[in-house]
């Protein structure tokens, strides 16, 4: 449910603005209308530190993660020393990454050519004398030329050979036969020791951005202690300016339950103010405050949008139906199970993620339900393993994959009918009478549709004529007269009828709950053919039953991986658009942001 919130509206001086915005900061209960982006330069630059901080602390816990000695070293500064710190060592250690590709690149082409002396070099340019290199292979190379010109060979391999040919100064034209080669400008030796030296420095560079890895906290501290500010800041200059710039009027929302607290505080401050109950048209900011089960798939609804703060909220009434299609789609209770151990004994080793951990052991649970329907545990029959479970019933365990299929139809179309059910109540409530009955309508034509359908399958559910004959006719009526209910008749026919399109919009969401029955089916497959390949192993003498231990292990855990991530993903979206489709969910509510010290 959403938390009802009342418009409070603040007169100050301009002096007292600031004093009294630090105040309600302190107080972390007001949500003060204010600009949500930068407005001038101080404000970009908080911002544009807040990303530079946040993009340094993802940058540190990639360090983090590689680093090998887990020794904490103090830090002596503050977040901001530290920030710069951090700053310069990374654009250091890019330069002289940047710097080392250079020099190997370098490397390789001066390499071949072995060490020499630079100013011996110079010496033989200063003589007068021209120098041209040559790389040939050895084969190539015909020992004359040492005799015909002033060559000298730099470096000789098995199959290479490099050397250098001098031009003398003043003889005839220089001609020599062979195709020349770039001479390097620094020799391999100075490279070498330039590496080494580039490398050095980039060590210390990571040693001390290893130490600064282990101060993240320190930084998100800062982070937070900026982000504060700025809120501040932001709430002040949205201030509207009255009487020539000298009083401010601040507008801003509190939960109404919280009144009390909000308005004794106001009066010892001595300040004026009013209070109105907020409406629609005030924009009002969301407070979501649901019961502790609905709380935990909160996270999830988020994912999407929050409600207006004069629509329904739709948090109470997923969770069910989102824990049990993920079962659906998970379609293994040894999965669930893993699952359900997985959060209720990570609460106690992650407490900080208890809410997370709480949600995972009911989405366990959801699958351990709805698994139990064909009775699949680790990719292998419940019957199979267990035949006497037949012996006392005949419902669980022992679905085929037909009414698997079916059966994911029929939750579906039992979630539309809900949903519409919901939007006529919730209409009748916030609108009116009559704008409750198209929902109404939609709600008995499906049920209808669906009877109509199963019973020329099973003869025991056809329904007595009179009874499925008013059921259509009460439902048209519905959809065809109160589909827009206001205006005369005539309008309200001609778009009731056109609002009987829709049928095919409920045809297509009722197909897309066949998603589940799929997911669920080759889930348990593919833990079947795990179990298959693994014990193909067993028969291997002696270390057979090693080799399907550990296929065993690994298969499973791909494929309860591999399931959970689509039994998380489908769901999620037959809830956002199915769902919250048919129960005419607008969205686009802003978050609840009270102006407090963050932490």
């Amino acid at each position: 449910m959403i938390t009802k919130m009342t418009k409070y509206s603040f007169v100050l001086l301009s002096e007292q603005t600031t004093d009294f915005l630090n105040k309600l900061q302190d107080l972390g209960m007001v949500d003060i209308n204010r600009h949500e982006k930068a407005v001038d330069q101080h404000s970009r630059d908080l911002t544009d530190k807040l990303l530079h901080i946040n993009q340094t602390v993802i940058k540190l816990g990639l360090v983090a993660k590689e680093k090998t000695d887990k020794k904490i070293e103090p830090f002596q500064g503050d977040g901001d020393s530290l920030l710069k710190e951090a700053t310069e060592l990374f654009s250091k250690r890019e330069s002289l990454k940047t710097t080392l590709h250079s020099l190997s690149e370098q490397m390789k082409a001066a390499e071949p050519w072995g060490p020499f002396n630079l100013q011996d070099v110079e010496k033989i340019r200063d003589l007068g004398y021209a120098i041209h290199a040559y790389s040939q292979p050895v084969r190539h190379f015909n020992t004359k030329w040492e005799k015909q010109y002033p060559l000298h060979v730099l470096k000789k391999t098995d199959k290479q050979i490099n050397f250098i040919v001098l031009e003398v100064p003043g003889e005839q034209p220089y001609n020599f036969p062979v195709n020349e080669a770039v001479f390097p400008a620094v020799p391999c030796n100075l490279l070498e020791e330039e590496i080494l030296e580039k490398e050095a420095e980039l060590q210390q560079c990571n040693t001390r951005l290893d130490i600064l890895s282990d101060h993240i906290p320190l930084l998100k501290s800062y982070a937070n202690e900026l982000s504060s500010k700025l809120d501040l800041y932001l709430a002040g200059v949205s201030a509207e300016k009255q009487v020539e710039d000298h009083i401010n009027l601040l507008t801003g929302f509190a939960p109404t339950e919280n009144s009390a607290e909000l308005e004794a505080f106001l009066e010892k401050e001595s300040l004026y103010y009013l209070s109105t109950p907020a409406e629609s048209s005030d924009n009002p900011p969301v407070k979501l405050k649901n019961s502790w089960f609905g709380s935990l798939f909160e996270p999830i609804g988020n994912m999407y949008m929050l409600p207006l703060y004069d629509e329904l909220d739709l948090t109470p009434y997923f969770p069910p139906f989102y824990m049990l299609f993920f079962g659906f789609c998970l379609g293994d209770m040894g999965y669930g199970l893993l699952l359900m151990i997985l959060g209720f004994a990570g609460r106690y080793f992650l407490p900080k993620m208890k809410g997370y951990l709480n949600l995972v052991f009911f989405l366990g649970l959801g699958a351990v339900i709805m698994a139990a329907l064909p009775g699949v545990f680790f990719g292998m029959k419940v019957t199979d393993l267990f035949p006497s479970v037949t012996k006392n019933q005949d419902f669980l365990f022992q679905f085929n994959d037909m009414q698997m299929f079916w059966f994911a139809i029929l939750f579906g179309l039992f979630q539309i009918v809900f949903a519409r059910v919901l939007t006529g109540i919730d209409s009748i409530k916030r609108k009116g009478w009559q704008h409750g009955m198209a929902p109404f309508g939609w709600a008995i034509l499906i049920v209808w549709a669906t009877i109509a359908y199963a019973s020329t399958m099973v003869e025991n559910l056809n329904l007595p004529k009179p009874v499925s004959t008013t059921m259509l006719v009460v439902s048209i009526s519905l959809i065809v007269l109160f589909s827009n209910p206001e205006g005369p008749v005539y309008k309200r026919f001609g778009k009731g009828l056109w609002a009987m399109y829709d049928i095919t919009g409920i045809f297509g969401d009722m197909l897309s709950y066949i998603r589940l029955f799929g997911l669920g089916t080759s889930g348990g497959i593919l833990g079947m053919v795990v179990n298959t390949l693994a014990l193909s192993l067993s028969g291997i003498p002696y270390i057979g039953w090693l080799f399907t231990l550990v296929l065993l292990l690994f298969g499973h855990a791909l494929v309860l991986g591999l399931s959970a991530l689509g039994a998380f993903v489908h769901p999620m979206r037959l809830t956002f658009v199915e769902f919250y489709k048919n129960a005419s969910f607008t969205g686009g509510g802003r978050e609840y942001k009270p102006l407090r010290v963050k932490e």
